[in-house]
């Protein structure tokens, strides 16, 4: 996905999420659990084929419950993509 597009910003995000979910070793469930959503929101957050959007207050707390700075889930330079 080109840095251009519209949709960037959710693609990077939702790399970012399921990058620092998998490094503190918790599952979808785990996550939806956490912050009180569905584990296919998790699933479609995370997808590559799908664009599931989100608030900033979802992120907010997704970013509480992972234990990471908001800012880090927007890091280009941290992303496997």
């Amino acid at each position: 996905m080109q840095r251009t597009d519209s949709n960037y910003v959710y693609y990077l995000v939702a790399r970012n999420i399921k990058k620092y979910r998998k490094l503190k070793g918790i599952t979808q469930q785990e996550l939806a659990d956490m912050i009180g959503y569905s584990v296919g929101f998790i699933s479609n957050i995370e997808s590559k084929s799908y664009l599931q959007t989100f608030s900033l207050d979802t992120l907010y707390i997704i970013s509480l419950k992972l234990g990471v700075n908001i800012k880090d889930l927007f890091d280009e330079e941290k992303v496997t993509l």
